[in-house]
């Protein structure tokens, strides 16, 4: 699944309807946004930490990270807590650093479309 379907599926797992004339936007590095009326004219949980977090508060989802232990990040849903995919920053180091915060944002991410989804593979 591209991230600009994660985004998709993520938008319409927390209830969002997005302009489908302009639904993917891209800058010059290639990051894909949703222009969500009364949202944001660029809504994008997987670069935005206030956008991850507005999806996690709406998904009621609960945000757990392990990154000075094991540099994991993932999130739990009610009983489902086992269904979550797990997101590696690829750093387990005694400090947070850009990637801890860039898995995190992801596994909120993932763990919205996999609310949606229910086992399916993303």
């Amino acid at each position: 699944m591209t991230d600009g379907e994660l985004l998709e599926s993520a938008a319409r797992a927390a209830g969002y309807e997005w302009r489908a004339d302009i639904a993917a936007h891209r800058n010059e590095i290639g990051v894909v946004g949703l222009w969500i009326p009364g949202v944001s004219t660029l809504w994008n949980p997987l670069e935005d930490d206030g956008d991850a977090l507005r999806l996690a508060v709406r998904m009621q989802l609960t945000v757990c990270n392990e990154h000075v232990s094991c540099g994991q990040a993932y999130c739990t849903h009610g009983a489902d807590a086992d269904m979550m995919p797990t997101v590696a920053s690829g750093s387990n180091e005694s400090e947070v650093i850009p990637a801890d915060y860039a898995a995190t944002r992801r596994a909120i991410v993932l763990a919205a479309v996999k609310v949606l989804i229910g086992n399916e593979e993303i």
